[in-house]
């Protein structure tokens, strides 16, 4: 493959991290509900929106990893392709767009089902290393009959 052609390879333990902050962040706004988690949510929504539309190196917590975290670490075993986080990085967003817009609207439930969702996505990547949105984005990739990923380009990680 060419290099300009060539994905944006990641360390796999940021999207990782991202998404226990995710995790955290996504459980308080549970937790403080549709008025007092607003603020939150909106970081939240803000965080995956830069993750998903600039791509995983302007989301704020892969940042916070990159910065602070990775530099006490080792080198990382194996970089992994960008697509499939950055693809999770908007299903993501979709599901904290509606958690917002049903906060805003009044509506309580579908502001605490879109926002359980996306906690139960990022906690399934936090806790087990099981990307619901990069499993998504390849099963998507497979259905169209495109290739998914080149061989020896592991994938995990979602919210970055």
């Amino acid at each position: 493959m060419p290099a300009s052609l060539t994905p944006t390879q990641v360390d796999p333990r940021g999207p990782r991290f991202g998404a226990a902050v995710t995790t955290v962040v996504l459980a308080a706004v549970l937790v403080l509900g549709p008025g007092l988690g607003l603020p939150l949510l909106i970081i939240q929504t803000v965080a995956f929106g830069a993750g998903s539309l600039l791509g995983l190196r302007y989301q704020p917590y892969g940042w916070v990893f990159r910065r602070f975290i990775r530099p006490r670490l080792g080198a990382p075993a194996e970089l992994e392709d960008e697509r499939p986080p950055r693809f999770a990085q908007s299903v993501g967003l979709i599901f904290a767009a509606v958690a917002l817009i049903g906060a805003l609207a009044g509506s309580p439930l579908v502001f605490y089902v879109a926002t359980g969702f996306a906690l139960v996505a990022a906690t399934l990547n936090a806790v087990f290393d099981f990307c619901l949105g990069c499993e998504l984005y390849l099963l998507g990739r497979r259905l169209l009959g495109r290739p998914t990923l080149d061989a020896g380009q592991p994938v995990g990680g979602a919210a970055q």
